[in-house]
């Protein structure tokens, strides 16, 4: 099958819209509509935000879930200590082929985003707002909205605001990927973890979250804390945006309010009634069984009290007639492919992790299963950002989740089920990569190789200091690999791996089909007057 969803697939809600309020009378609410449906918004002060954003327990829908109210004082104090001004920046940068959620709100909603998104900005006085977008429809629909604001061209406001648009890649949607990407470089994690709220886009405090949770904000600072905790459970009020898909009769994203039973939201998308197993969270969550789901509500606290994960809101069931660890070799596959390729445990690990899968398939035994179990404990922690991480989290839940299933490949000829392909993947397998004026030609094909000359090495180990995202050494201290293609960005570290190895055993053979990186235009350098603070009573 191997169908990517579309960007707008049905939507449903259960119970009063809120998120989804509208959806029923026009395709998309452009501005005019918008304030007919939602009414209109008032400014609030940055304390008073903050105090909203905790007494609703808002928490970011990205799959962190990192508390909207630590995010925004944390901002506004590195901004008030520096005496700068913040940057706000929206991250709608849907990248996984199970998750619809953003791109849906981006389309349909884009305004209950930036109202959000302006909230937040008037209240701590940032002069700057950068959407976070990959997808040609959300960039359209985003940049319309900002010029029925009048925000496109920045003449009729002091705010600056504009659209970031990026390569469809997992990587992509991390947070340091989108802001590097503001800064004119690739889309790709920086290799450092440095906290957005201390030093984000040009260095500013940087509030960035994900597009969801912007609405969220706007929908409570309209209705008021008690109004919106009338709906959901009460530790955790409110709605969720979940992205049904897998094997569904109807692929769909729903609106529902926490606390609703997870069998009744497979119900609605066309389960089946007795699945194998649901993967909760997405390519990055876990796996729970059939058993689990009748315990399962939706909510972030009780999914993770049954070994399921919230995450970005993706929920995928598949049936009985499918293979569940063929299902999971394909994604596994996936998330290989898509490592930025800058970290060993990533760039290495994952692709090892995928192949030791594929080798319990094909009857690799016992050693096969420890080698994937070794594989995925090594990469955790070990990246430049969670890639790694929730890679191995999705392998070890599907070895813990399936242990029938595991145990006929391992220990006899296999389950007998076909591999259907019911978990979305992209067109072919593998995301988009380049976009026009997107600046993805960073994380294109390689223009180097890079080989180890075995007669020379004498296992120095400066080309795994210098150049980790290609080499790793061994236990007996030498690289273990002898070429390997070079990604774009390390290509001035190969070079330099090669002209300082003491033996000379590294050589570089460039392959000039590539195309020349575009260019890019940076942001306008950040105001550091003091103007207003940035959290006032």
């Amino acid at each position: 099958m191997n169908e990517a969803l579309p960007d707008v697939p049905e939507v449903r809600v259960v119970g009063l819209p809120q998120l989804t309020s509208g959806f029923d009378l026009v395709e998309r609410l452009d501005l005019p509509m918008h304030l007919k449906v939602h009414g209109p918004l008032e400014p609030l002060g940055g304390e008073q935000l903050a105090q909203l954003s905790e007494r609703i327990n808002l928490k970011g829908r990205g799959g962190a879930g990192f508390p909207f109210h630590k995010k925004l004082r944390s901002v506004a104090e590195a901004a008030i200590k520096r005496g700068v001004r913040p940057v706000v920046v929206v991250n709608g940068s849907e990248d996984e082929p199970a998750c619809r959620k953003d791109t849906v709100l981006i389309n349909r909603a884009p305004h209950l985003i930036l109202d959000g998104a302006l909230l937040c900005a008037e209240a701590m006085g940032a002069r700057t707002l950068v959407i976070g977008v990959t997808r040609e429809s959300t960039q359209r629909s985003m940049e319309a909205a900002l010029a029925e604001r009048g925000l496109s061209n920045g003449r009729r406001s002091a705010l600056r605001a504009r659209v970031q648009r990026n390569p469809v890649r997992m990587v992509t949607g991390a947070a340091a990927s989108l802001i590097r990407s503001i800064d004119g470089g690739p889309a790709i994690p920086p290799g450092r973890k440095v906290s957005a709220s201390r030093s984000g886009v040009g260095g500013a405090p940087t509030l960035l979250s994900n597009a969801e949770t912007f609405a969220q904000l706007a929908i409570a600072a309209r209705i008021g804390p008690e109004r919106y905790g009338n709906t959901g459970l009460y530790d955790e009020p409110g709605t969720v945006m979940l992205t049904v898909s897998g094997a569904v009769a109807r692929p769909m994203v729903i609106e529902v309010p926490t606390g609703v039973p997870l069998r009744y939201v497979l119900q609605l998308a066309g389960a089946p009634p007795n699945p194998q197993g649901v993967l909760t969270g997405g390519y990055h969550g876990k796996w729970i069984d059939a058993a689990t789901v009748d315990e399962a509500i939706v909510s972030r606290n009780s999914l993770q009290a049954v070994g399921g994960a919230l995450g970005a809101g993706a929920i995928l069931p598949i049936s009985q007639d499918t293979c569940p660890l063929g299902e999971s070799l394909r994604v596994a596959q996936w998330l290989a492919e898509e490592s930025a390729g800058q970290c060993g445990p990533c760039y290495l690990g994952l692709p090892a992790a995928a192949r030791g899968l594929e080798d319990i398939l094909n009857g690799g035994g016992p050693a096969a299963l420890e080698a994937v179990k070794q594989v995925a404990k090594n990469v955790k922690r070990r990246g430049a950002c969670s890639h790694p991480d929730g890679s191995a989290m999705f392998l070890e839940s599907t070895v813990k989740a399936f242990t029938d299933d595991l145990a006929a490949h391992v220990l006899g000829n296999g389950c007998g089920r076909p591999v259907e392909g019911v978990l979305p993947l992209f067109e072919g397998g593998k995301a988009p990569t380049g976009i026009p004026g997107g600046g993805g030609e960073e994380n294109g094909p390689s223009r180097q190789k890079i080989y180890v000359d075995w007669t020379l090495c004498r296992g120095h180990g400066l080309c795994a200091d210098i150049l980790p995202e290609v080499f790793q050494l061994g236990a007996d201290g030498f690289p273990t690999v002898a070429q390997a293609d070079v990604p774009r960005f390390a290509e001035a570290k190969a070079v330099r791996a090669v002209r300082r190895c003491p033996a000379l055993a590294l050589r570089i053979e460039e392959d000039t089909r590539g195309q020349a990186p575009s260019s890019r235009t940076n942001l306008p350098v950040l105001s550091q007057g003091r103007g207003r603070r940035a959290l006032g009573r």
